[in-house]
């Protein structure tokens, strides 16, 4: 198969170079000119991904209509707050021309809408098959050929997406399959988000105790969130929910955990979105998710604390003492075997 990776950042590229080195031919399209010359002549992103080196089956172009010439998986690697433009610029550079599956990498929710990754590309891309690609996978381990594994969730395409998933995987990078689409997008996204509260955690110096207690909890309400949004509560045990949660709640790389980390220990968020040069998914997507909450009546109050914190002026330290403090329960696990 051929792929198409839209977008240049530390995934995008991570994730093409990935796909060279398996043999695959790929293209790569950064959203500026300027960083196509520079990583197609040097054969490095040093913007986002120093130090590795793209194989020589990664075609580096600027021009959008090129780098999705004949292929059969697009992969759309930006922000959830750009994914509309980009499946715009998509829909206008492909024509006529029909790929097998197109595929969103971001992890979020779009503002206002509240809609799905999937869901955003589907009324950008109508009549097309579209995915999602989530889990515990940190862009610079997966260029380093770490051991990793991922899950490939397709609404209309589930043929192709087993056809994906062969072609994807690999001795480095293992890909399943599902065909819950909502609860591999709402896992990726609320992680960010959970990640963004540990992160206040570590800053407020609380200790493993506190941190362990939040991510468990974290998970309970995941399963509560998705599952009165239309997702299977199983899908938040698996590696697009509770794996990639306690990757990015844990990694020093993570900047959603480092976000967090960073106003728990007391600097202004302001000062921390100015000027950034990545983006911190979890940031809008709280506000999202708040929004969608609060017009669905679901009760999520370690998302609504940390709604709080990002955008009501809430003091971290309070917003741990109003968790502590809430009613005492029973506590309450759901099991869900698997072979």
């Amino acid at each position: 198969m051929k792929f198409c990776v839209v977008g240049a950042g530390a995934w995008g590229t991570a994730f093409a170079l990935h796909l060279g080195r398996g043999g695959r031919t790929v293209a790569l399209v950064p959203r500026r000119p300027e960083q196509a010359v520079i990583i197609g002549e040097t054969r490095e992103n040093k913007e986002y991904l120093p130090g590795m080196m793209l194989p020589g089956e990664v075609r580096v172009t600027s021009i959008l209509e090129e780098g999705l010439f004949g292929a059969d998986v697009i992969l759309l690697a930006c922000p959830a707050q750009t994914l509309r433009q980009t499946s715009a610029h998509v829909r206008q550079a492909l024509g006529t021309a029909a790929p097998q599956l197109v595929v969103s990498l971001a992890k979020g929710l779009e503002l206002g809408s509240h809609m799905r990754p999937s869901e955003v590309i589907g009324q950008e891309l109508p009549g097309v098959a579209v995915g999602a690609l989530s889990g515990p996978t940190n862009a610079a381990e997966v260029a380093r050929g770490l051991p990793a594994a991922m899950v490939l969730a397709a609404r209309g395409g589930d043929a192709v997406a087993t056809l994906v998933q062969a072609s994807i995987s690999g001795p480095r990078l293992r890909v399943y399959t599902t065909d819950d689409l909502p609860g591999v997008e709402f896992g990726g996204s609320l992680k960010n988000i959970y990640a963004i509260a540990a992160g206040c955690c570590d800053g407020l110096g609380l200790g493993d105790n506190a941190k362990a207690a939040l991510l468990t909890r974290a998970v309970a309400e995941m399963v509560k969130v998705g599952g009165a949004l239309g997702a299977r509560p199983e899908t938040f045990y698996g590696l697009s929910g509770f794996g990639d949660l306690v990757a990015t709640c844990n990694g020093a790389w993570s900047r959603n955990r480092e976000f967090g980390h960073q106003i728990g220990s007391g600097r202004a968020i302001s000062d921390l979105l100015s000027g950034r040069r990545t983006v911190v998914e979890g940031y809008e997507t709280t506000r999202s998710f708040a929004g969608l909450c609060s017009e669905r009546g679901i009760d999520a109050p370690i998302l609504g604390e940390t709604n709080g914190i990002l955008f009501k002026g809430r003091r971290p330290a309070d917003a741990i003492s109003a968790l502590m403090m809430r009613e005492l329960k029973r506590e309450t696990v759901s099991a869900f075997a698997q072979a």
